[in-house]
């Protein structure tokens, strides 16, 4: 196999190690690959809070333009920041096994983490907490309603140095970025009761429709299980209409031949939540998402969702 494929990824060490990671499963089908270095918007606008600039597609946006205008075969991405309709033209050629979907909660220096009963006696009445992320805000104000939350944007490596130079408490990280290149803090807590966003920890491999060399070349290391459980996250978000400044969540797990899946949805100050838990079997589960979501709005989801967009 002659061909070369064009492996687009942003710059971060992050999204570097995923399109490596990638080339090097190509690799061991016999694929030749190499690394084209792409920046998107989300890495050149480090200051405004991510619900304000419109996350959805901010991380893939300039390298879907790049596959669309042939300069790139295939991109790698982080799948939550994939939107949920992908450009035109696209496609998912394949799903990698998911990591950690967990939150964890680092603290700055050696402090202790909630989830340790230290953490319970002797925290501040009002702890700082960083995180641009308006799913992670909501719940962590659901769960401590006196805290304050600060933004906190750039790249694992700049938030953990931003962290470290704070005087925050701490901040929240996707335990999945912060484990695949090694930087996991030792006092690193994972938030159990947070549930992620949907497709959190999984990596997305995309191409053009026509493409179909590339569609075979990636069919080797697609993940049905993982597919299917972020297919029904994101069916989820994309029922309840959720953007970038809607604090929704959804996690879906294969156990023991059934779909298990959880979601919830926050008003953006924590206050309100409503959630639901849902099963179906495996071969049964291919609209579990979008039953959940309409089950979810009719029992109070859609409240919530009116406020928020009033609040827009």
């Amino acid at each position: 196999m002659d061909k070369v494929i064009r492996i687009g990824t942003r710059e971060s060490q992050l999204a570097v190690w995923q399109a490596n990671t990638v080339k090097s499963l190509l690799s061991e089908n016999g694929y030749k690959a190499e690394l084209v270095y792409i920046k998107s918007e989300g890495d050149t606008d480090l200051k405004t809070p991510l619900y304000e600039i419109g996350v959805q597609g901010i991380f893939t946006r300039a390298l879907d333009i790049a596959l669309l205008n042939d300069e790139i075969d295939i991109a790698v991405h982080s799948m939550k920041d994939v939107p949920t309709v992908m450009a035109k033209g696209i496609v998912q050629a394949a799903v990698l096994p998911r990591a950690s979907y967990k939150d964890l909660l680092v603290m700055r220096g050696d402090g202790v983490a909630p989830g340790n009963a230290a953490w319970e006696d002797t925290r501040p009445t009002a702890a700082v907490i960083a995180t641009s992320s308006i799913r992670r805000k909501a719940q962590w104000l659901n769960r401590y309603p006196d805290d304050q939350i600060e933004n906190l944007r750039g790249n694992v490596n700049t938030r953990l140095r931003k962290v470290a130079e704070s005087e925050w408490h701490g901040a929240i990280f996707a335990a999945a970025g912060l484990e695949r290149i090694g930087l996991r803090p030792a006092n690193a807590v994972e938030l159990d009761w947070m549930l992620p966003a949907p497709a959190q920890g999984a990596i997305i491999v995309v191409t053009k429709e026509s493409n179909l060399y590339c569609m075979e070349a990636c069919g080797h290391f697609h993940d049905m299980d993982t597919s299917l459980c972020v297919a029904i996250e994101r069916d989820f978000l994309r029922a309840l209409l959720g953007g970038c400044s809607t604090p929704i969540s959804g996690l879906a797990r294969v156990e023991s031949g059934e779909i298990v899946f959880e979601g919830n949805i926050l008003s953006k100050d924590g206050r309100q939540k409503k959630e639901i838990t849902k099963r179906a079997a495996v071969t049964d589960a291919a609209d579990l998402g979008t039953i959940a979501a309409n089950e979810l709005l009719a029992n109070g989801g859609q409240e919530i969702l009116n406020g928020i967009r009033d609040e827009n």
